[in-house]
């Protein structure tokens, strides 16, 4: 989200670079993909719908474009489907009525497509089916959420804010010093928001959230009440706090399956820091922790993956991430660190449709909300969300500029590559350790390409790559990312 990214890309570093990865392969290289450690079943890939959903939620071909894998005409181009089958549907913070002669307070600076309406909007009511609820609001951004779930993604519901009458100042901005901001006596009031949308959306929309999220970003202290979008700074005290009442509202409602993600933290650092200081019992309240990438290359990816995984036994996503690279380069960059240190099971870009093209696949114009160019990023994300599928076991492959996926039922091995550097080279990957690879006709390895540089291949299928052996030498123009789709595997 927009506030913050200035500030991360001063603060995030490369402290994972520098202290932990192998490096980025700047010379030709041998990479041993290694079956025998594995890190877990892939979920799959997703974006958040808030808020490029709620200006072009209506549209079937960007439904298309995103949440399913066959060719869709966009101005003129055919663009491959990116297959995401993750969807993350933002609970809206605003409203625009009179409560006791009360009102939302709106910064003057949030622009009117990011302010997202809330469905319980007097406090005096709780019953969903009264007339203080409004169950026809934020239409856009749910006809996108039906079409996506329609078309076989898994649905996630969070809330950048609570509702405006439950903030201090009412202003689903945030505090005006950017603190605490969630009335003491709301609490439950927030998880009852949620656990309510949570049944309606199962009852009426055909929309079966897996997760509830009750924060996001919550221990930032950026959400002030002149800040550009809805947000709420909510402290870790805080936050153990609602957590039981999340879990007792789902469970009042009948949806004892749901489970609960925790904590959308911005950082990777921060998130640990988070988890730490829950307790026991607050931890047992989290079916799956949940971080968000903006460290970019730094942060202690490896420790929060044991903290969270090895030795709590969650579960752990990357559920948010971005950058304003319209390359993709920086985007391969990071998931690939993501895959070699973190081990997340699912990832999940913030905005596929931004103002700036930078952090866009495909970009929009603000002022008119006019849909615009398709960038680069958008086939390096093709190259890796079209390929790796949920259901397929991450392997590892011991470096950081390349991740690996195993279809077993199928019998095959996906590796995605980037070469970061600024000239070419040749990546070998070394297959011995499967028990059999034999690739298609004559050994065949189809690759795709996209060089992030421009003028050159964007997510471009090729038939001229083959083993030798159990092993398998590609060559790699400077930054390019390339997929490798390697038949015949069986371990």
């Amino acid at each position: 989200m927009i506030r913050r990214r200035a500030l991360l890309a001063a603060a995030g570093g490369t402290l994972l670079g520098s202290t932990l990865a192998t490096g980025t392969a700047r010379a030709d290289a041998m990479i041993a993909v290694n079956p025998s450690t594995t890190y877990g079943t892939w979920e799959g890939w997703g974006t958040s719908l808030a808020w490029w959903a709620n200006v072009f939620g209506a549209r079937d071909d960007f439904a298309d474009i995103f949440f399913t894998t066959k060719s869709t005409t966009y101005n003129g181009t055919s663009l491959p489907g990116l297959g995401l089958n993750i969807a993350r549907y933002n609970l809206g913070a605003c409203s625009w009525n009179s409560v006791n002669g009360e009102t939302m307070v709106a910064s003057a600076n949030i622009p009117a497509f990011k302010q997202i309406e809330g469905y319980w909007q007097d406090w005096n009511n709780e019953d969903a089916t009264s007339s203080a609820w409004k169950w026809t609001a934020d239409a856009t951004q749910r006809a996108m959420l039906t079409k996506a779930v329609s078309r076989g993604a898994t649905a996630e519901l969070f809330a950048n804010s609570p509702m405006w009458w439950m903030c201090y100042n009412h202003n689903p901005s945030g505090a005006a010093d950017g603190g605490n901001n969630l009335q003491s006596w709301n609490y439950r009031q927030h998880a009852s928001h949620l656990a309510a949308v949570a049944l309606y959306a199962k009852s009426n929309w055909g929309v079966n959230f897996a997760t509830v999220e009750a924060f996001n970003e919550p221990s930032s202290s950026w959400w002030t009440a002149t800040g550009t979008q809805e947000g709420c700074h909510i402290d870790a005290t805080v936050q153990s706090a609602v957590l039981p009442y999340l879990r007792s509202e789902l469970n009042l409602r009948g949806l004892t399956a749901t489970k609960i993600s925790a904590s959308d933290e911005t950082s990777y650092d921060l998130a640990r820091t988070t988890w730490g200081s829950f307790s026991s019992t607050t931890k047992g309240y989290v079916d799956r922790v949940n971080v968000h990438g903006y460290q970019g290359s730094g942060g202690r990816r490896d420790l929060l993956y044991t903290d969270v995984v090895t030795t709590a036994g969650k579960a752990l996503w990357n559920s948010e991430t971005g950058d304003a690279d319209s390359t993709g380069l920086t985007l391969a960059g990071n998931l690939l660190y993501d895959f070699r240190w973190l081990h997340p099971t699912a990832w999940v870009y913030w905005q596929v449709m931004d103002p700036s093209s930078g952090w866009a696949m495909i970009a929009y114009d603000q002022s008119t909300l006019q849909p615009g160019a398709v960038q680069t990023k958008y086939y390096v994300m093709a190259q890796f969300s079209r390929h790796i599928r949920a259901g397929m076991t991450i392997v590892d492959t011991g470096v950081s500029y390349a991740a690996a996926a195993l279809d077993k039922s199928a019998k095959r091995l996906v590796i995605v590559a980037a070469n970061t550097g600024s000239s070419a080279q040749t990546l070998t990957f070394d297959l011995s350790r499967f028990t059999t690879v034999t690739g298609g006709t004559n050994g065949l390895v189809p690759r795709w390409n996209t060089v992030t540089g421009g003028g050159g291949d964007l997510y471009t299928a090729h038939s001229d790559t083959y083993l030798s052996g159990k092993s398998l030498s590609v060559p790699f123009a400077a930054g390019a990312v390339q997929t490798l789709q390697v038949d015949g595997v069986t371990v």
